[in-house]
This record gives C-alpha cells, sequence and structure tokens, in this order.
C-alpha cells in the first residue's frame, strides 16, 4: 500500500506556518488544531516542524524578547518526510526509527500535503493485512474459483 492512498485524510490534518511566524502563532495552533505545525518559506517549501515540545522548551527558557522569537529559531529543520509513491510499511519503519507521531507528506518540489499519524498508517496496513487474510482463507477453501 503506497502514501497515496492516505492522501485525502493525510491532507485534512496539515497546518502549516510561514517560517518568520513568531513562535506565539504556533503555539495557538498547537493549542486548537494539531500535535504538529509543518514550517514553510515564503514559496511554501517545507523548512521544518514545530510541535509542543519545541513550544514548552522555548518558552521555559525565553526572557524578553526571545518569547517573541520567529518559529524558524525553534523549529525542527532535519525533517522526516514522505511522498505519495513511498511504501506505509518503509513510512511506518522510518517512524519507528526515529520516534516520530507524525511525518509530514510533500509533493515533487516540497511543499506540503498533508501530515500522516502512525495510527492512520498503521489502521491502513492492518486493514491491509486482514484483507490478504481474507483473500488467503478464500483461495484456500476455493471460494470464488473454479
Amino acid at each position: 500500500m503506497l502514501v497515496e492512498g492516505l492522501l485525502q485524510t493525510a491532507s485534512e490534518r496539515l497546518v502549516t506556518i510561514r517560517e518568520d511566524a513568531r513562535l506565539i502563532e504556533a503555539a495557538k495552533l498547537l493549542s486548537a488544531q494539531t500535535d504538529l505545525v509543518v514550517v514553510c518559506d515564503g514559496d511554501g517549501i517545507l523548512r521544518g516542524v514545530v510541535t509542543k515540545t519545541d513550544v514548552v522548551r522555548q518558552i521555559s527558557t525565553c526572557q524578553g524578547a526571545t518569547c517573541m522569537c520567529p518559529v524558524s529559531t525553534v523549529m525542527t529543520g532535519d525533517v522526516a518526510s514522505c511522498r505519495g509513491a513511498d511504501q506505509l510499511k518503509s513510512v511506518s519503519e522510518l517512524m519507528q526509527q526515529r520516534h516520530l507521531k507524525n511525518i509530514p507528506a510533500v509533493d515533487a518540489d516540497n511543499p506540503p500535503v498533508g501530515v500522516l499519524t502512525a495510527q492512520i498508517i498503521l489502521r491502513a496496513l492492518l486493514g491491509d493485512a486482514e484483507y490478504e487474510e481474507a483473500q488467503m482463507i478464500d483461495f484456500v477453501k476455493g471460494i470464488g474459483y473454479r
């Protein structure tokens, strides 16, 4: 199964912010809508991600103007991402290796098109496995075959 099969669901979870936006704006998005905000440059290209942990880490050490810093100063820039043609199993393995709960999906030139969660991927993989199991049982029983 490919990532492209989940892009509709992933697109509903996409929340973006410009890299020059203030951290407080990302905090508002995180408190209201999502666990992950995708940071983009002015052209809409993925540059990083911000999580609640990033916000809390910055707020816990900020003083004065550093509390109003741009998102780009606290974002994670080394972002694991996936594309529509990627196998879900490979994406799941990458997420496990890097201990990720969410992963952005990007298009050819790196504009984000969605965010996949580990839960969504696992449901799809389990559903695919259940379908294959049912097909195998039907094959063994000779159902639908002559």
